[in-house]
Parts: C-alpha cells; sequence; structure tokens
C-alpha cells in the first residue's frame, strides 16, 4: 500500500534543505543547496531573494527526482528563519533583500525603539527584541527611494510562498508562530496591533495575511511546477518557523515540554499554556505555537552555532580536513579539560545578546595565558552558551513554576553530533538531555502540519511522537552541576560588567 508523500522546505541562513517523508515520519529523499551571502563591510549581511528563490527550486527538483513517485507528494510545508524583514514591490520584485539578524546596520534604530516601546514590545508582541521594525526604520531613512517602493513587507517564507503559488504580493501571508518577532503583533491574540503600528508609522495594510500554520496558503503553480519536477496544484502549507517546526516535530507539545534547538542559532523552548512575559529580566519571548491556545517561552542565541563553525574554520580545521572531522577532533578535545576551562572565561554570542538586548556585548575572551590551548578556547564557548542556556531556564521556571520539576530536555539540530559538548551542557543546566534517531525534526514537524492541512490527522501531537526514534540520553554530573552553578553566578557578573566597556570599546 502506498504511502502518503510531503514535501518540507527549510528556508534556512546559509542552507535551503528540503526532505520528502511518507506518513510513518520515514525520509525518503534529502536535498540542499546553499544560499548566496555577501558580507561587503563589518556590519552587512545581505541576501537576495531571487537567489533564494533559485536556491529553493533546484533543493525541491533535487528531492523530487531522489523519489520514484514524486506525482504522490501531497502537500509542501514550510519552515526556517524566524526573524527579518523583506519588502517587495509589484510582481515580487525585491527591493529590500532578505535582512536576517546578521546585517546589524539595524541596532541604533532597535535601542531608540526600544527606550520607546519596549514595555509594549514585551507585553503585547512577547519580545524584547523585535528585528522587524528597528529593520523598518533603518531601511526608510538610509533609503527612502526605494522604501517608497515597497507594496508589502513580510517574511522569507511569505515570499517564497507566494512564488512558488503565482500569488500577487498582496495575497501574501504569514503564519502565526512568526509573529512575535516582527514586533507588530497582539501576539496572545494572533493579530496585527494597531497601537504599535500606529505609534511606529506603520500601515497594517502593508503587512501578510495572519494564517495558522496548517492553512492551505496556495498551491503550486504550473510555473513552478516545471522548474521542480512536481505536479502543478500541489497544497502549499504555511508551515511554522523552525523553533515552532521543531518543537512539533520533537513532540513537544504540552504544558512543560522543553526542546533544546543545538544548531546555528541556538535556542530553547518551552511550552506554556498562558502569555507571561519576563518583566524582570527579559531573559526569554514568548512565541505562538503551531495550535491555537499554545505558546512558547523562547531563548535563543544568535549566531552560537555559526560561532562554533567559525573557531572551527578559523583556528581548528586543517588544510584539506572535512568540517565534520574538525568538529569530531575539536569534541574529543574539550573532554579532556576541567569545568570553567582552566580559567579562561568567553562571551560567546559574537553579534550581540538579544535577551535580555545589547548589541555590543560580544566577543570577549577573559583570563587566557599561555597554557591555553584551542580547545580550551572551544570549551569557553560552548559553555558560555550554557550559562546563557541555564540562566534562561532560571527565568521560566521562575514565570512558570508549575513547570518546574520537568525532567528532560529533548535535543536536536547539528550539535547532537557533539556528545562531549551536549554532556557539558547537561552539566550546567542540571537536567538530563534526550537526542532523537532522526535528523531535520523541523522538516518532519513541516510535514505534520502538512498532514494536518490536508486532513490526514487532527492530532499532530500524536502523530509526531509515535514516529520519534529515541536517541541518546546525557545525565548531568552531580558535582560538576555544583561547579557549574557557582561558575555560572560568575559568568552573569562578568556580562553586567563588560556590557559598558563592549559599548565604550565599539563606539
Amino acid at each position: 500500500m502506498k504511502k502518503t508523500l510531503f514535501m518540507a522546505v527549510d528556508l534556512g541562513t546559509s542552507l535551503i534543505k528540503t526532505g520528502i517523508y511518507d506518513e510513518d515520519g520515514r525520509c525518503r529523499a534529502l536535498a540542499q543547496e546553499s544560499v548566496h551571502s555577501e558580507q561587503p563591510a563589518p556590519d552587512q549581511f545581505i541576501q537576495r531573494g531571487g537567489d533564494i528563490y533559485a536556491s529553493v527550486l533546484r533543493c525541491m527538483q533535487n528531492a523530487a527526482a531522489q523519489t520514484e513517485s514524486p506525482e504522490e507528494v501531497a502537500a509542501i510545508a514550510f519552515t526556517g528563519q524566524m526573524a527579518g524583514f523583506m519588502g517587495v514591490g509589484d510582481d515580487w520584485e525585491d527591493i529590500t533583500g532578505w535582512s536576517c539578524s546578521l546585517d546589524t546596520r539595524y541596532t541604533p534604530f532597535a535601542r531608540r525603539q526600544t527606550d520607546k516601546l519596549g514595555e509594549a514590545f514585551l507585553t503585547v508582541s512577547g519580545t524584547g527584541n523585535p528585528l522587524f521594525p528597528s529593520k523598518y526604520a533603518w531601511f526608510s531613512h538610509d533609503f527612502p527611494d526605494q522604501a517608497r517602493r515597497i507594496r508589502k513587507y513580510l517574511m522569507l517564507n511569505g515570499y517564497i510562498l507566494g512564488r512558488l503559488g503565482g500569488k500577487k504580493p498582496e495575497d501574501a501571508v504569514i503564519d502565526g508562530s512568526l509573529l512575535t518577532w516582527t514586533g507588530l503583533a497582539d501576539v496572545k491574540n494572533r493579530r496585527w496591533s494597531e497601537p504599535i503600528c500606529e505609534a511606529l508609522g506603520i500601515d497594517i495594510s502593508r503587512l501578510p495575511r495572519i494564517a495558522a500554520s496548517s492553512d492551505i496558503a496556495a498551491t503550486l503553480s504550473e510555473r513552478a511546477a516545471v522548474m521542480t519536477g512536481l505536479r502543478a496544484g500541489i497544497p502549499l502549507i504555511a508551515g511554522a518557523g523552525d523553533k515552532i517546526a521543531g518543537c512539533v516535530g520533537a513532540g513537544c507539545l504540552y504544558g512543560g515540554a522543553m526542546l533544546f534547538e543545538a544548531a546555528s542559532f541556538g535556542a530553547i523552548s518551552c511550552c506554556v499554556d498562558d502569555f507571561r512575559p519576563d518583566r524582570e529580566e527579559r531573559r526569554f519571548d514568548i512565541l505562538n505555537g503551531a495550535e491555537p491556545g499554545k505558546l512558547y517561552a523562547h531563548y535563543y542565541m544568535p549566531g552560537s552555532g555559526i560561532t562554533q563553525e567559525w573557531f572551527i574554520n578559523h583556528f581548528v580545521r586543517e588544510q584539506n580536513e572535512g568540517m565534520a572531522e574538525a568538529y569530531r577532533k575539536m569534541d574529543e578535545a574539550v573532554a579532556g579539560i576541567t569545568p570553567g576551562s582552566d580559567g579562561l572565561i568567553a562571551v560567546g554570542m559574537l553579534g550581540g545578546t538579544v535577551m535580555p538586548f545589547d548589541g555590543d556585548l560580544r566577543g570577549v575572551f577573559l583570563g587566557h595565558s599561555w597554557s591555553h590551548r584551542p580547545e580550551h578556547f572551544y570549551r569557553a564557548l560552548t559553555e558560555s552558551f550554557g550559562f546563557s542556556l541555564s540562566a534562561a531556564i532560571d527565568r521560566i521556571n521562575t514565570c512558570y513554576p508549575e513547570y518546574r520539576d520537568e525532567n528532560l530536555i529533548r535535543v536536536i539540530g547539528g550539535g547532537t553530533h557533539s556528545p562531549n559538548c551536549l554532556q557539558i551542557y547537561a552539566d550546567i543546566i542540571g537536567i538530563p538531555l534526550e537526542t532523537f534517531g532522526q535528523d531535520d525534526t523541523a522538516l518532519w514537524g513541516a510535514c505534520v502540519l502538512a498532514a494536518k492541512g490536508i486532513g490526514l490527522t487532527e492530532e499532530p501531537a500524536e502523530f509526531a511522537e509515535k514516529h520519534l526514534i529515541p536517541g541518546k540520553r546525557y545525565e548531568p554530573d552531580p558535582e560538576r552541576h555544583k561547579t557549574y552553578h557557582r561558575l555560572k553566578e560568575q559568568y552573569l557578573r562578568y556580562e553586567e560588567s563588560l556590557a559598558g566597556l563592549c559599548r565604550e570599546r565599539i563606539h
């Protein structure tokens, strides 16, 4: 008996990934395409919409060519980046390019907007770091002529969906999971916030229609079908941002369930049942889940995995050595170093921190001496990410004490292939970590949403959970956890003290 097939497209920062899965969760095909980017100056990171769309088409075509029956793909769903800004003109003309958090020219505008509307951003939109409005202000200020030509402001998934479906820009959509980091929405009620948009001078009619994650947003156009090797008319499901799709695919769909994504943009997400922003420390945001009524207390580390890749590339990898081997070598090396990296401390977010927001607190190593080797620096970076995660979990437990006794964190992402780094995280956080036997959980989560979208299931949690394959469990060591608890407090004091110095140094 033939199984229903689903295609999922992950719109990543550096890679487009496409997977074809059957209804039992088995991956039938997997393809990826790199995304071209330009870095003409230190704070600039530019990606063109046309380049991304071309990568998506090639990736979909490559995945379709790997299966004997591409005509049996019943639906296509989308996941990927959750924060950024894009403005298009008539006929999907890319005016702004896709601008994600790695392009930091927006940060001066973010500070001014946060000073003015920080409380509304947090208590209405659920975030202390809204990317969309500050990028809107930056682009309007620096490129006023181009800004006047913009017909619609949207996210990357809306751009790709619209082009694949042959829709007009005025019909663009955004799924509810992406609302928080626009900073323009009433997240609790899943709608645009008129007071916030008015305060920022943003016309709501220029924003996309808000769709549910399992909604059919369009169907594959004849033109896109020819270019991908698929049949025309396949339903295009709105899907969810990668953080939320990962939670769906990992079965983290009940109150207190927690997911750690060890990836380019590391994150911790805890499923919660109501809206309680962290007004005191602003260490987490609140995202909409794929299902109405579900929310996530969410902390993310911008570029954490990219920072590790940068270090491996520049200071570890030898000529003609593959990245996987270089990562494995460094993961083995850090196991021989004691907690605290022999006195070396790192502030590892090279692009600044966002929860709480500080674009200047970045790229600091303290305490290194002639005895420190590359593995010390790599372990210090890993520990800094662990300290930040642990501090965020402390705040989630404070705001949601009813979930404090949850005793497991599921882990997804490329970092699951670094067992010693995962043990470091478990020792710092003090909660067991558990991986899965399959990769690309966000792709599978998008397929689960596609299954709901076409009526194959009404219970995404049940549908996802029954296909999960348990992986490895990492138990925290009690003695190392005690040591790390002390070091975490020291790290947080350093963070607070360094903020002003970093700002002074940069400006």
